[in-house]
């Protein structure tokens, strides 16, 4: 008797251990449907660049951008909805970040605009955030042919597990985002140190030049006053 309570024993640990493997290849398949995007690029002088970004009902679209390089630092910024509405318009900011919710079916258009800048480029880094795509952890159809075992062999259900689960995701997705948005921070600072190290660098190279030319000239200026050439009749 004892000996079948053992096999029955092990075998329902073998069955929630299949079911936690099974769930964990669900839920590392479901981690890299990621809808999220980043991109760094070149915008030219005199010139706009659009990008498309899908977006389903009842969604939510965060984008957050910053210029990195560039002289003044700004650019115009557009999004606008798949039926060509303009939800939001700014004109010669360096960062943003706009929320669009709900979002409706279709491809939303993001523009960077840098056609009032004749001579200078700029680098543009932007960051668009998608949720409620149902890109979430494992999702419904992988859940529900995971049923839990009878007995209470675990003090906690695979619902409980799945919660955690998704709030670690969401966490760790968050993370990765404010890293980036960071780094950008990062890249923008130092190109701006770089511009003023080397504006101070050549303004000083022509003040010391200037000085010199200026010392030499009152030299010059001196020895020409005392530099009597006249004949003194003796």
């Amino acid at each position: 008797m004892d000996a079948l309570r053992g096999e029955v024993s092990r075998g329902g640990r073998r069955l929630v251990l299949a079911v936690l493997f099974l769930w964990c290849v669900g839920s590392v398949r479901g981690f890299g449907q990621n809808q999220d995007s980043e991109f760094t690029f070149l915008l030219p002088a005199g010139r706009a660049e659009c990008f498309f970004q899908t977006a389903v009902k009842n969604g939510t679209m965060e984008v957050e951008y910053q210029v990195i390089a560039g002289a003044g630092m700004d650019v115009d910024f557009t999004i606008i909805s798949p039926q060509g509405i303009q939800l939001v318009a700014e004109s010669r900011r360096s960062d943003g970040v706009h929320v669009v919710e709900p979002t409706v079916e279709g491809d939303y258009e993001v523009c960077f605009d840098n056609s009032f800048s004749r001579f200078s480029e700029k680098m543009v880094f932007f960051e668009i955030i998608i949720e409620g795509q149902g890109g979430d952890v494992g999702g419904d159809d992988e859940w529900a042919g995971l049923e839990e075992p009878d007995g209470s062999l675990l003090e906690y259900k695979l619902e409980d597990i799945r919660e955690s689960m998704d709030s670690l995701h969401r966490r760790l997705e968050r993370s990765r985002q404010m890293q980036t948005v960071l780094r950008a921070f990062e890249a923008r600072d130092r190109n701006l140190l770089e511009d003023n190290l080397w504006r101070v660098s050549f303004w000083s190279c022509a003040s010391v030049l200037v000085m010199l030319c200026v010392a030499l000239t009152q030299v010059y200026t001196v020895r020409k006053l005392f530099d009597d050439k006249r004949r003194v009749c003796t």
